[in-house]
């Protein structure tokens, strides 16, 4: 039985040496992580420079996770793709490979055609054929389509869509959508900045790329919300929005790998056309790093 979605789960990043996939490094990694209160892990996410990496890297990255999480630890992977033929396709052979979850995100390429009708038979073809549920990604800096929030009730209606990825930060969308979608549907803070204010309001979790550089003291502010310890939980969620910030919205992808290799986990390169930091950003992340106790 797949584990239930809730809690913290790492918006995992994908380790090259070189330019090459490293499935050991990957492990080395999740073995790491399997220490912390994580809940599971997203492979192929954003953070996981997806859209840079061959379906046969693709696959390995999934397969190496499954087999590597801990038991009771999720493996979600995003299966997103530009038709949906291909998104159906893609989404079957990562359940083939052993994800609970698949995380679709909406094609962007034809964006002035992707109407709501578009988007809504999109994500209906999906959720009909796919061998596993899904979670629809809202994810809008990345590809320049805001899902109307009506649009997200209404998918929420599948039974084979079990939830929302919102990467957007707007805490009103989480408002509008929480209180109207059936009971048991999972939505996710993609937001490292603001995941406590969405589990305030009903969020059941968050998926992080942040996690990945403070796997603990991400899901610390989740215990001490469930504890209703929440001004514990509020000072946390504020000592982290700095680190969130300066890693997310400055140097991106490149910044939070170079956080990975000042904590002892494996880090190492992007791969073009992403740039690895300047030696002023590394100097900056260091001093956040340093600041929350965390190097």
């Amino acid at each position: 039985m797949a584990p239930l979605l809730e809690g913290i789960i790492a918006a995992l990043t994908t380790p090259f040496v070189g330019d090459e996939v490293s499935t050991a490094k990957f492990e080395e990694n999740i073995r790491k992580f399997n220490g912390t209160g994580l809940t599971g892990y997203l492979v192929l996410g954003s953070t996981g420079e997806c859209v840079s990496l061959s379906d046969a890297e693709s696959e390995a990255l999934v397969r190496a996770a499954r087999a590597t999480a801990a038991p009771g630890k999720a493996v979600i992977a995003g299966t997103g793709r530009e038709s949906t033929r291909l998104t159906i396709d893609f989404t079957n052979r990562m359940a083939d490979s052993g994800i609970d979850v698949a995380l679709v995100r909406s094609p962007s390429y034809f964006k002035s055609r992707l109407t709501r009708d578009a988007l809504k038979a999109h994500f209906l073809a999906v959720a009909d054929k796919a061998r596993v549920p899904i979670l629809v990604y809202n994810v809008p800096a990345n590809t320049g389509i805001s899902l109307e929030a009506s649009l997200v009730i209404e998918l929420s209606a599948h039974p084979n869509i079990q939830g929302l990825k919102e990467s957007s930060g707007n805490i009103a969308y989480l408002g509008e959508v929480i209180r109207r979608v059936p009971p048991g549907f999972r939505y996710f803070s993609g937001s490292g900045s603001v995941f406590l204010p969405g589990l305030e309001l009903g969020a059941c979790g968050a998926i992080l790329a942040v996690a990945n550089a403070a796997p603990e003291l991400c899901s610390k502010v989740n215990c001490l919300f469930l504890e209703r310890k929440l001004d514990e939980a509020r000072k946390l969620q504020l000592d982290l929005i700095p680190l969130n910030k300066g890693i997310m919205e400055g140097t991106g992808i490149a910044g939070l790998k170079y956080a990975l290799d000042l904590r002892g986990y494996y880090g190492g390169p992007v791969r073009l056309p992403l740039l690895s930091p300047g030696e002023q950003a590394k100097t900056e992340i260091a001093g956040l790093m340093k600041e929350l106790g965390l190097v």
